[in-house]
């Protein structure tokens, strides 16, 4: 353990020089709206020609740092000059301080943790460089901050390279499923449709002519007997982000299962969320289990032998801006799609289920390469934050860990 200390006041200073943009007419602009949580570098920047208002001026090697609801982690470390919102505080290393190193030091869960113990304002949160100067710390040696802020940057830019893969290959999916539904696998000559061009020969139908569709319902809590004691599976909207559901998080009793008139949904069925403010409107998956769902899930009891129900929810993941819109624009507050409307929606159909799987196992393995990227990412990103903690608060030094898989070049980092 380190057992001197310092104060994050010994490491930077706040450079809170107000500038007028009309002065930097080919500068940089960054706001909060171009850094990422957890980030850092900047993932886009404006032009100072595009605000007006006082800003703050920053130069290469500061640490610009969001005290605006500080729980959201952002700070990046600039490798220009430029204009910057004054929802960021400019944070200048000190002679000797590694910048990249202070850069880890805001990012820490410790650091975090304190700068939204001292945020004022109910609506719009903010710290302040008044208490967060006041942050303590272990003091490292100069060497050790330096070798310190290598090693965060090298497994950073691990994380980030699994999020640019999942960027990738998001791009690459949504290209595909244009292609597939509109063209198919074969290249065969198309047809226009109401829906637009699809292959020949293949149909359009409605997505009630592939099975049953309905909702459920939500048994009353306050019934004991409807909830205590039950084993039969209901699921919520949220399940929906699961694509492929197989488990359940809250379970009914045959009580409530015949009380209130919940149909019971077989293995196959796809699932459409089709109420909500937030992105679940709009979301679809398919249910490999026997289950229930509440109000806020519409359901398509799919006819396995005329469709493959992970075809459908491929198409159905093209149409997510439409429907979104199509719930928002039913006149209500809370905005929903209706059984009836999911009914009549037309879906591009081949006949045959051979086609619709080979579709299917193309979309498959994307989803793979992209899932792999995500645990990898998941993976990453908590070694990140548990490394960086400890490492901030002085229960391991970088002497504990083994860096021998640290390319030399890659672990130099940006220039500081």
């Amino acid at each position: 353990m380190l057992e001197a200390s310092i104060r994050l006041s010994d490491l930077c200073d706040f450079v809170g020089v107000q500038v007028d943009p009309a002065s930097f007419d080919d500068g940089t602009y960054v706001g909060l709206e171009h850094i990422a949580p957890g980030r850092f570098t900047r993932i886009r920047e404006g032009a100072a020609t595009e605000v007006q208002s006082s800003k703050f001026a920053f130069q290469s090697g500061d640490v610009l740092y969001g005290k605006l609801r500080p729980y959201l982690d952002k700070a990046v470390l600039a490798f220009d000059s430029g204009i910057c919102t004054t929802e960021l505080l400019v944070l200048r290393p000190k002679e000797g301080v590694d910048p990249r190193f202070l850069l880890g030091v805001v990012h820490s869960p410790s650091f975090v943790k304190y700068a939204v113990s001292g945020t004022t304002g109910v609506q719009h949160p903010r710290t302040s460089w008044n208490h967060i100067s006041e942050f303590e710390l272990p003091a490292h040696e100069p060497d050790e901050q330096i070798k310190i802020a290598r090693f965060l940057w090298v497994v950073h830019e691990a994380v980030t390279a699994n999020e640019t893969a999942i960027e990738a290959g998001t791009r690459l999916k949504r290209a595909a499923m244009r292609a597939l539904f509109t063209k198919g696998l074969r290249g065969a000559p198309q047809k226009e449709t109401e829906i637009g061009p699809v292959p020949e020969s293949w149909d359009v139908v409605s997505l009630g002519s592939l099975g049953r569709v309905g909702n459920g319902s939500t048994p009353k809590k306050t019934i004991h007997g409807y909830w205590k004691g039950g084993d039969f599976p209901w699921l919520t909207s949220a399940k929906v982000y699961d694509r492929d559901i197989v488990a359940a998080d809250q379970f009914v009793t045959p009580l409530a299962l015949r009380d209130c008139h919940l149909p019971i949904i077989e293995p196959g069925a796809i699932l459409i969320a089709i109420t909500g403010q937030g992105k679940t409107l709009g979301h679809c998956a398919v249910l490999r289990m026997r289950a229930a769902v509440n109000q806020h899930i519409a359901y398509v009891a799919t006819d396995l032998g005329k469709a493959d129900p992970s075809f459908v929810r491929g198409y159905l993941e093209t149409k997510y801006d439409y429907l979104r819109q199509v719930g928002v624009g039913g006149g209500s507050t809370k905005g929903a799609l209706t059984c009836a409307f999911l009914r009549s929606l037309l879906i591009p159909f081949p006949p045959s289920l051979d086609e619709q799987r080979e579709i299917v196992a193309v979309l498959d393995a994307i989803d793979r390469k992209i899932d792999l990227h995500r645990t990898k990412r998941a993976v990453l990103d908590e070694l990140f934050k548990t490394i960086l903690h400890k490492l901030m608060t002085g229960e391991i030094r970088l002497a504990d860990l083994d860096l021998s898989a640290l390319d030399a070049k890659s672990a130099a980092g940006p220039a500081a």
